[in-house]
């Protein structure tokens, strides 16, 4: 029994670079092997993916392919629906999140469909394959006090000049000031910043490039650090606007634990980045702002995207007016 699982389980480790794949030599049947690197080309020089994302597509691919190898299937004809729906049902079985298995199903399409067009497949089994509803959750915000006592937590850090309370502090600030994404803020550049308009110029998801300005308190903060930034300057710099205490640009997981050990100690909900950029979402639209203008702030691509911020905003208000208000519920 453990020879029979050792067998058929998946492969996990994957290595991509320049759109080349590695995997372990017998895990794969040739032809899938050479599909894999031609998809892993695609994504990388077509599609201009991300490398996480590029990981993350083939990794699962190469699981399918890993699992259609040990029952047998060596061709690409031959993984159809029924394979596709065994493969997904090991997932479940395996126990893996919902939204792990609709992620694998949808990179699983993605591939399925590429080599329908390249004349691999003669038609798509992928087409039909459904991924598992994921519950939709709201996403954790912090109300302006909250946010408030954040940013004054990360500023009485920095307050005694410290140069990673400092950096820290515009971490904090630039997040919550813009709602740009933890990656898109490791990947500033010193020429990113443009001080006289106080706007910052971001590379998006897809590469898109947007302009995203920010207030007087994010300009400060950033200003203490830029002021800073040569304490930490080493040969690996290089133009990277955030550096990490050895002078390289600085690492996401730096970010994330800023940002999870800050709000923590500022005794509100512990949050990573990205529950940042939803705090500024929320609060700019509380504000006022038109959806359209946050959407263009945040770099969504899509407008269903930036809406799930009013439920947020709806939710906060139901909760305030159940709280408040006397005729709320029942007399």
């Amino acid at each position: 029994m453990l020879a029979d699982r050792a067998r058929l389980s998946p492969v996990r480790r994957i290595v991509c670079h320049d759109g080349q794949v590695s995997t372990p030599a017998r895990s794969l049947a040739p032809a899938f092997a050479r599909a894999l690197a031609g998809f892993t080309r695609y994504l990388t020089l077509e599609r201009d993916r991300s490398e996480h994302t590029v990981r993350a597509y083939t990794s699962d691919v190469a699981d399918l392919l890993s699992y259609a190898s040990a029952h047998e299937r060596t061709n690409l004809e031959d993984i159809d629906l029924a394979l596709l729906r065994d493969w997904l049902g090991e997932q479940h079985s395996a126990g893996h999140a919902r939204s792990t298995i609709a992620r694998k199903a949808a990179s699983v399409r993605a591939f399925t469909s590429w080599c329908e067009r390249q004349g691999l497949l003669e038609s798509d089994p992928g087409r039909r394959l459904k991924s598992p509803q994921v519950p939709h959750k709201l996403p954790i915000v912090l109300d302006i006090a909250e946010a408030t006592r954040v940013m004054d937590l990360a500023a009485q850090y920095a307050g005694d000049g410290d140069p990673v309370s400092v950096r820290d502090q515009a971490i904090l600030e630039l997040l919550y000031g813009t709602g740009i994404r933890v990656s898109e803020l490791c990947a500033l550049d010193l020429v990113s910043i443009q001080w006289e308009s106080r706007t910052v110029r971001v590379m998006g998801k897809g590469r898109k490039e947007r302009v995203v300005p920010f207030g007087i308190p994010a300009e400060r903060a950033l200003s203490a650090w830029n002021d800073t930034r040569a304490r930490f300057v080493t040969e690996a710099s290089g133009n990277a606007f955030f550096l990490g205490v050895r002078g390289a640009r600085l690492d996401p997981r730096t970010a994330r634990e800023v940002v999870g050990r800050i709000t923590q100690a500022a005794d509100v909900p512990r949050l990573a980045p990205h529950g940042l950029r939803h705090s500024a979402a929320t609060h700019v639209l509380e504000g006022g702002a038109d959806l359209r203008a946050v959407q263009e702030l945040l770099g969504h691509s899509s407008l269903a995207t930036t809406q799930r911020y009013t439920h947020v905003s709806v939710e906060r208000l139901r909760a305030a007016f159940d709280q408040a208000h006397p005729r709320a519920g029942e007399n």
